[in-house]
C-alpha cells in the first residue's frame, strides 16, 4: 500500500470516505450536501498536493503547499497503517507541517503526537486557507486544535 496522486475518478470515494465520517461522528453537524463535497474535492485537487492509498481510495491527505498545511485527512479505516503511511509521504521533503483537529477527535489527536505533532493553540472552526474551501472545512463545527510537526 504505497500512496500515490489521485486522478478525477478517485473524487468520489474520498467524499464517501468524508460523508461516512461526518455520518458517523455524532459531535460533526453536517454543514455540507454530500454532492458539494465531492465538488469541493474535485476542485480542490487541482489546488493542492494531495495524496491517497489503496484502491478504491481508503483514505487521503490534502496539502496546501504555500503554506505546508494539512486540510481534512481522512481514513476510511484506522488502525491499519494507511493514515501513517499517508502522513509518512505528506512529510517527505519538508520540514514543517501543519494541521487542525477537532477537540473533541481525541483519537486523531493521539495519533497525531505519536508522530510528533504539537499542540500550538486552539481557535473556532472555519475557512482559514489561502486556496479555495474544503470538505470538511465549513463555516462552524466545534472548536479546533492547532498542531505542528517539525523535523
Amino acid at each position: 500500500m504505497t500512496p500515490r496522486r489521485p486522478r478525477a475518478e478517485d473524487a468520489p470515494a474520498m467524499a464517501a470516505i468524508v460523508n461516512a465520517w461526518i455520518d458517523a461522528t455524532p459531535w460533526m453537524e453536517r454543514d455540507l450536501p454530500p454532492a458539494q463535497i465531492e465538488a469541493l474535492i474535485s476542485d480542490g485537487m487541482a489546488l493542492r498536493e494531495i495524496w491517497v492509498i489503496c484502491t478504491p481510495v481508503a483514505g487521503y491527505i490534502p496539502i496546501e503547499v504555500e503554506i505546508a498545511h494539512i486540510w481534512g485527512f481522512y481514513c476510511a479505516r484506522t488502525g491499519q497503517g494507511l493514515g501513517k503511511r499517508l502522513l509518512d509521504q505528506a512529510k517527505q521533503g519538508r520540514d514543517f507541517l501543519s494541521l487542525n483537529t477537532h477537540l473533541p477527535n481525541l483519537g486523531a489527536q493521539r495519533f497525531y503526537v505519536r508522530e510528533g505533532f504539537q499542540a500550538v493553540g486552539q481557535h473556532d472552526a472555519g475557512p482559514v486557507s489561502t486556496a479555495k474551501p474544503v470538505a470538511g472545512q465549513g463555516a462552524g463545527g466545534p472548536r479546533e486544535m492547532r498542531m505542528e510537526w517539525r523535523s
